[in-house]
């Protein structure tokens, strides 16, 4: 009598075989609408490490990278000339769309008069206005990206508190931060990332981790007095898309107040959320706060602004010490193409019309793409932050990091990212993140719909 087969493992709710078979077919296909990419890859490619110019671009569940020749509004055009609806859209840096009009026209006008002077514009002090009728009442600095913004905001928090620990959220991402490339051991105990490369310092000197949504870990943390700031998303993202609990915001900056503690804001993806980010639309009240990516329009740039009252305390330290090497700043920062790309974008792109539009696309995105997983019972579900929705292969919404870890379904995510690219729709490689823009048109939505419909059943079948 013959034994009967083990049943085949599940990724998902979907067969892991099938998943394979998948990928493979759509690897073939992708390659197929691209011979000039190839080629030309194969003529360019030695001179780079990895043979892309920043190691995560390998990231892209591709055989190998595309090539773009241009990008506007919110499509996308490789070299082969394939177009692609762009929901991506630069993982958040093109938010808005692909050179906004009045961004791409303050470039070229500020690009005739000089791209950098190491002294400020007109455009700067305009640019402080807006920022503050953005955000709110912050005293603003400048940084080129915000993985340097949320690390002078570190440098702050700990010269003025004389505190040395930094608190962050498994599963965060905060850019090239090395104080926040931490996660809960086996133990609880904090401990680095296990795929971090060269880290000689002990990061569990300057660092401790706890899991979100967790108030009495984080009131434990606390206590213990060394805390010099919290560093957090108000939605973590990057991970899958954990949203905070009912009355956690308002926890978090009761505890931060009553031990000492500042709280950093990082809106760096959550700027999705509405016009001033997610802080303004719900009325957070952080000591620091960091946007970058979309905040210039595209062009590389970010911000970080801290309370007047931090800023005091700030001025009465730097009076302690002596001027220059504060490790804050850098020579670039503050450019004037920043400045013309951030007035621009604030006063005229920014705009509470803008973002209306985006949120009625994105809702409209993910109500299409729930009815997609109800009709073909896939044990998924959509999650949506303003303009940005992402959908996630698991039935249950997430609490925390760990739980977004166990979530993320690579093999999975990458069959459908690779299916969705040869119906023409590109969402981002990370955690199948998807941003409406005010580009984006609902024949777009609705074709993302469609295509995700596609591969939904064909996968769920």
């Amino acid at each position: 009598m013959t034994e009967p087969s083990a049943p085949e493992a599940l990724i998902g709710g979907v067969p892991a075989g099938r998943i394979a078979a998948v990928r493979s077919r759509e690897a073939a296909a992708f390659a197929a609408r691209r011979q000039k990419t190839q080629a030309a890859l194969r003529d360019g490619t030695a001179a780079f490490l990895g043979g892309v110019p920043m190691l995560w671009m390998q990231d892209w569940p591709q055989p190998f990278p595309m090539l773009v020749a241009e990008a506007r509004g919110a499509t996308l055009v490789d070299i082969d000339g394939n177009r692609l609806d762009d929901f991506c859209l630069g993982d958040t840096g093109s938010m808005f769309g692909h050179s906004p009009e009045p961004v791409a026209r303050a470039l070229a006008e500020q690009g005739a008069r000089g791209l950098t002077y190491m002294l400020p514009t007109e455009d700067a002090l305009a640019v402080g206005h807006l920022l503050q009728d953005r955000f709110g009442p912050f005293v603003w600095q400048i940084a080129t990206t915000a993985s340097d913004a949320n690390r002078f905001a570190i440098r702050v928090a700990r010269g003025v508190t004389k505190r040395s620990k930094i608190l962050v959220f498994a599963g965060c991402y905060h850019g090239a931060v090395d104080d926040t490339f931490v996660e809960p051991g086996p133990d609880g105990q904090t401990r680095a990332r296990p795929a971090l490369v060269g880290q000689v310092a002990d990061l569990t000197v300057g660092s401790k981790v706890i899991e979100f949504n967790d108030l009495k870990a984080l009131a434990l943390a606390l206590a213990e007095g060394d805390v010099a700031a919290v560093l957090a998303e108000p939605v973590m993202t990057n991970c899958c898309m954990v949203l905070p609990d009912p009355g956690y915001h308002a926890e978090l900056r009761r505890l931060t107040r009553a031990h000492g503690t500042l709280l950093i804001i990082d809106e760096t993806h959550t700027i999705s959320s509405g016009l001033g980010g997610y802080t303004r639309t719900h009325g957070l009240d952080p000591d620091m706060f960091v946007v970058g990516k979309p905040v210039a329009g595209g062009l590389p740039a970010a911000v970080w602004g801290m309370t007047p009252d931090l800023a005091a305390r700030f001025a009465d330290l730097s009076a302690t010490r002596p001027p220059g090497f504060s490790g804050i700043g850098t020579t670039l920062s503050g450019n004037p193409l920043q400045f013309a790309a951030m007035r621009a974008n604030l006063a005229e792109v920014m705009t509470a019309e803008n973002y209306a539009k985006m949120e009625a696309g994105a809702e409209r995105l993910a109500l299409g793409l729930a009815n997609v997983i109800q009709r073909h019972a896939a044990p998924w579900h959509v999650v949506r932050v303003g303009a940005r929705v992402e959908f996630i292969c698991h039935p249950t919404p997430l609490r925390n990091g760990s739980e977004a870890d166990v979530a993320h379904k690579p093999a999975l995510e990458k069959a459908i990212h690779a299916a969705l690219v040869n119906r023409g729709c590109l969402i981002a490689p990370f955690h199948n993140m998807m941003l409406v823009s005010p580009a984006t048109g609902t024949d777009q939505i609705d074709r993302l719909i469609a295509a995700f419909d596609d591969i939904t059943q064909e996968l769920m079948a």
